[in-house]
């Protein structure tokens, strides 16, 4: 069993304001897997001040680019060493397969290598030709930090999410209070473990778990001046309106129903297959998921019975099984909404291909939900329209192309999608008219060197490569 009786604030570990703990429990079975601290808001106040203290100072603000880069670049050769253990620990507190803890391992690196390369080419400063060839006027173009970043995160992707955020904004020569979810207390003590030891100066970065409310000070505190979010439309639509009342940055990752529509000529077994993984990652947790499957109305039942032979076949288990594909929800309450859905959508009329509400056999002690795939599913269904968050898969049919293209776009949402066909450079056009932030061909796999980030109910702002470290820096112009 793991134990944090500490937080980690300002880089050091230090007593908490209630030293209570909370008890992290497996989502699988109910056992106990470690306790943590939390904090409270008199911690969020000691962090922010730190913070604070070491942005004014310049401690890390004046530290040269390159040499910030050294020691981010070494904070991410140690998570790459503690790869395991990172896996394990996902595994265990989020109930998430460990095939897809262990395959997102390589992702971190790549997400961390595109944005130090972004660093080392980010133009920090540069002297602007003058349009007028006759004019004397020199214009310096500078990017610098913002100052005292709020990161607050999710659960159901807890260490790509936090380095999706600390490592542009530390790049950039912010300092950084990480507000991280109970639920995943023992990976993110880990990730402190970590930071701490790739050698930032004090007072640069804090770690805190901690519940809404206290989220909620950190986000409102007048000491923050860049809030990055990700998380639920829903708590988005909160943080943007206490960013604008005081003008602080905001960026914002929030949630999708993503389309993925399979073309009339696609290879319908590959589809499907790729949409094992794009549809279905992550236990269904995950904002980027292509739960809405659009196909041809010529080849509907064909695209129906493949996805029905996929769904039915997931073996539903224990995390730590290496055969396990679909673990437990992370949460009783979260099992229980997706379990209402699946009520929902066969009260509104859908088809209910395979699966159910039912709690799969043998599995009652932990937060699972059966695998479920809906057809005859109307766009304008609530199973079509919001979001799950489990695996609940919906096949909606189209006439045409144009019909597709108007049902991928029928959502508030705005942050995935994917495109399917033998003729790529088509699939290519087709994905142009799709109205997210990004678009998979053929299940390609989303690259790091891209902004990635939604359009419309899914976001603001976006992350990774140079534009997401952009996002940590202001510009400031010198005429001389």
């Amino acid at each position: 069993m793991i134990t944090y009786d500490r937080l980690f604030i300002a880089g050091t570990w230090t007593e908490p304001s209630d030293a209570d703990l909370l008890d992290i429990r497996s989502p699988h079975d109910g056992t106990l897997l470690g306790r943590a601290a939390q904090a409270g808001t008199a911690d969020v106040d000691r962090a922010i001040a730190a913070a604070r203290a070491s942005f004014d100072e310049g401690v890390w603000r004046e530290t040269p680019p390159l040499e910030r880069v050294v020691v981010l670049r070494r904070f991410n050769a140690l998570r790459e060493r503690n790869a395991d253990r990172i896996a394990g620990l996902i595994a265990a507190e989020n109930g998430s397969a460990g095939w897809f803890t262990r395959a997102g391992q390589p992702g971190l690196t790549r997400q961390a290598e595109a944005y130090l390369k972004a660093a080392e080419e980010f133009a920090w400063e540069q002297t602007l030709i003058p349009s007028d060839p006759a004019s004397t006027v020199r214009s310096v173009v500078r990017r610098e930090a913002i100052g005292v970043v709020a990161a607050v995160i999710p659960w159901n992707s807890p260490f790509s999410s936090a380095t999706s955020k600390i490592i542009p904004a530390l790049l950039a020569g912010n300092s950084v209070v990480l507000k991280v979810s109970p639920e995943n207390s023992l990976s993110m003590g880990l990730l402190a473990e970590l930071v701490a030891e790739a050698g930032l100066p004090e007072g640069v970065i804090s770690v805190l778990p901690a519940d809404r409310e206290v989220s909620e000070y950190l986000i409102a505190h007048p000491d923050v001046d860049k809030i990055a979010f990700t998380g639920s439309t829903r708590a988005g639509r909160r943080v943007a309106a206490i960013a604008g009342e005081q003008l602080k940055r905001v960026s914002l990752e929030l949630g999708g129903k993503s389309a993925a529509v399979i073309l009339p000529d696609a290879d319908l077994h590959a589809a499907v297959q790729g949409l094992k993984f794009a549809a279905l990652l992550n236990n269904g947790e995950s904002c980027i998921a292509q739960t809405r499957i659009l196909a041809p109305r010529d080849r509907y039942e064909e695209v129906v019975a493949e996805l029905k032979t996929l769904v039915a076949s997931l073996k539903v288990g224990d995390p730590r099984d290496p055969d396990t594909f679909i673990g437990p929800m992370i949460r009783p309450d979260q099992q229980q909404r997706v379990r209402e859905y699946i009520e929902i959508g066969i009260e509104e009329g859908a088809r209910l291909v395979t699966g159910g509400p039912q709690i799969p056999e043998g599995l009652e002690k932990g937060n699972y939900v059966t695998p479920t795939l809906f057809a005859d599913v109307d766009t304008s269904m609530r199973i079509a329209q919001e979001e799950i968050f489990g695996p609940v898969l919906v096949v909606i049919a189209y006439d045409d192309e144009d019909d597709a293209v108007r049902i991928a776009n029928d959502s508030e949402y705005g942050l995935s999608g994917g495109v399917w066909s033998a003729d790529e450079e088509h699939a290519l056009d087709v994905a142009r008219r799709i109205r997210t932030g990004t678009v998979t061909v053929n299940g390609a796999s989303v690259g790091f060197d891209g902004p990635f980030g939604g359009v419309k109910a899914s976001g603001i702002g976006r992350e990774y490569g140079a534009v997401g470290l952009g996002g940590y820096t202001e510009y400031k112009t010198i005429t001389v």
